[in-house]
């Protein structure tokens, strides 16, 4: 809502020249403020089955999706953030931690599910948001999308680099000291030296991918085949080795051995955890490339999410059940565990699974990174030159080349910590707009089965609403929209207290009645519109239940993140908006059909004058 706000305001001191009439002055009227929210809130539309034709080749199973979101979530998800949240954060509870966050992924998978088989395009989030809130909406997710997967790609190759290095005793990182030198002390946003075997990570991989989407869906799947082998593998070895007295009773200062970080530890834990779950978005940008997407998408979503969130709990607890939580390596959890029990050919097997599972990560997210970008230029709204597909791969060639030098860039120089923090708000924004574009999207009107002009009553009032006839003074929509704004707000207000700990002063207690109230009164309003009678072939199960749920636990784990990433975030959607307002306004293609639209209604309109003077 904040961002709707600026918008509005920061549009109406410039000049349209190019969309609306020079004379935009202090008397501008309610048409023309009507004429600027047109434009940023226009949404995407799709021409009979047009949401199904793309330039891309549909070549993929619905094996090789369920694979793409798998290989995406098994990587530094096991490998690496279990160690850390372990020893850092949770303890034995981390299994706890997995489970939150595979509830809150959950709540996002399934509005996730049902965009991905109504409009399966390689957007993702971006696509929904455009369908569902509108362009400039559409933009700033679209904008951080790619940034998440930046991201980490970057911190999923220096993980691979410092797990290798882990192994091979700090050799490479004590070369690349003492040849090339610090380039901070390690504790600020940049690393403490370059990591230059992250950066030609990342340029091989980019070629996999670059040679088609079959061949790499194939190079995934031997991956992912790979590492649930080895994962089967420790899971059992790890339980020979069992200690169940490391969770229960208590340590002589009285702390819990289950939660020795409390239940707070937990869910501090989850919110790192939830960084393991990004799969399914990746999974959703292959929505163009699958050969029957209304059927593939969602069985590929929940089967995956299923299969990892077994994966992580059993990983965790088998873990966490052969050594004390504080004595667990950060960086190499397992590798370290198995060597303390002695078991040299379980380390070795190990660490073999750990840097494929990383490698394996990290060809889905150079899967991803290039498709959310040239689903942006293929609709006008960044450089058209990056929506290019190859005729040859039928990649979007041009993306994968740009993005990879960037990110290399990102791998090389950045502290993989500062970079996960930034890459949480990036997919918690993503995964929330999807959530409200659910909600939105089920309370709009939609053409009724059979006809092409009569509407159902979706979006409309119930008859127990109060002050209905104040709602029809503005456009269709407008009173949803309200709606999920008060919501936001209200559930904003409810977390800052538990973010700040302000319970006991009056100004915590304000917050938590003004956030409740609001909320309540929110969630009934929205309960108060008619739902439209959508025949998707899935469609998310009580709307608006589930989708708010997952609105409220994404809102909370945003407020948990730190000012710093929230200051980092406002200045990439700064330089994002400034590319908006200089190239995408104009370029993009939901512009180009509104002026045609506008151009042939003028031409209607002529031609039955020109009639009726006839007559």
């Amino acid at each position: 809502m904040v961002f709707t706000v600026f918008f509005n305001v920061f549009h109406l001191k410039i000049a349209f020249f190019d969309i609306f009439p020079a004379e935009i002055n202090t008397t501008m009227t309610i048409s023309k403020l009507t004429k600027i929210s047109d434009v940023l809130f226009r949404k995407k539309t799709f021409d009979g089955g047009s949401h199904l034709n793309s330039q891309m080749k549909r070549c993929l199973t619905i094996l090789d999706v369920m694979f793409i979101a798998i290989g995406h979530m098994i990587g530094a998800g096991i490998y690496v953030l279990t160690g850390s949240v372990v020893r850092n954060q949770a303890g034995p509870a981390i299994i706890l931690s997995f489970l939150f966050s595979g509830f809150a992924a959950l709540l996002s998978a399934f509005s996730y599910a049902e965009f991905g088989a109504r409009f399966p395009r390689a957007g993702s989030a971006y696509t929904y948001s455009y369908v569902g809130m509108g362009e400039i909406w559409a933009f700033i997710v679209g904008w951080t999308v790619p940034l998440e997967y930046m991201i980490g790609n970057a911190a999923v190759a220096r993980s691979w680099s410092g797990y290798f290095d882990t192994l091979v005793y700090k050799s490479v990182s004590n070369w690349t000291l003492t040849n090339v030198g610090h380039l901070s002390d390690g504790h600020g946003f940049f690393a403490q030296y370059p990591d230059f075997l992250a950066f030609i990570l990342l340029y091989l991989v980019a070629i996999a991918v670059a040679m088609g989407s079959k061949f790499s869906t194939n190079v995934n799947t031997s991956f992912v085949v790979l590492n649930l082998a080895v994962l089967a593998f420790v899971i059992i070895c790890g339980f020979t080795y069992a200690d169940f007295s490391l969770w229960s009773g208590t340590y002589p200062d009285g702390r819990s051995k289950f939660f020795p970080y409390g239940i707070q530890g937990a869910v501090s834990g989850a919110s790192t955890c939830f960084f393991a779950f990004i799969g399914f978005e990746a999974l959703a940008t292959a929505g163009e490339e699958a050969k029957n997407p209304h059927r593939t998408i969602p069985l590929a979503t929940f089967s995956s999410l299923a299969i990892i969130s077994v994966l992580y709990v059993l990983m965790g607890a088998s873990l966490t059940l052969m050594v004390p939580y504080d004595q667990v390596d950060p960086d190499a959890a397992f590798a370290a565990a198995f060597e303390m029990k002695g078991a040299t050919v379980a380390k070795i097997i190990m660490s073999v699974g750990a840097l494929a599972g990383m490698l394996n990560n990290l060809v889905t997210g150079a899967f991803a990174l290039p498709r959310a970008v040239y689903a942006m230029a293929d609709d006008g709204l960044i450089f058209g030159w990056f929506g290019v597909i190859n005729s040859r791969t039928k990649t979007p060639l041009n993306a994968t080349i740009a993005f990879t030098i960037i990110n290399s860039v990102l791998a090389l120089v950045f502290d993989l910590e500062a970079l996960v923090d930034f890459m949480s708000i990036g997919t918690l924004l993503a995964y929330s707009m999807v959530s409200l574009c659910v909600v939105i999207l089920r309370h709009q009107k939609m053409l009724k089965d059979g006809s092409d002009d009569e509407y159902d009553d979706g979006g409309t009032l119930k008859p127990w609403v109060p002050f209905r006839s104040f709602w029809d003074h503005f456009s269709e929509g407008i009173s949803i929209r309200c709606a999920t704004g008060g919501l936001i707000f209200g559930y904003v207000c409810l977390a800052l207290p538990f973010k700040t700990g302000i319970f006991s002063n009056a100004g915590g207690i304000i917050l938590l009645v003004v956030g409740a109230v609001c909320s309540i009164i929110s969630f009934i309003f929205i309960l108060g519109h008619e739902q439209n009678k959508s025949t998707a072939t899935y469609k998310v199960p009580f709307v608006p239940f589930l989708p708010c749920l997952g609105l409220l636990i994404n809102v909370f784990m945003m407020v948990y993140l730190n000012l710093m990433t929230w200051i980092r975030l406002f200045v990439w959607l700064a330089i994002g908006i400034l590319i908006y307002i200089g190239y995408g306004i104009r370029h993009s293609k939901e512009a180009k059909k509104m002026k045609n639209t506008v151009v042939s209604s003028d031409m209607a309109v002529l031609k039955n004058g020109a009639n009726t003077k006839v007559h």
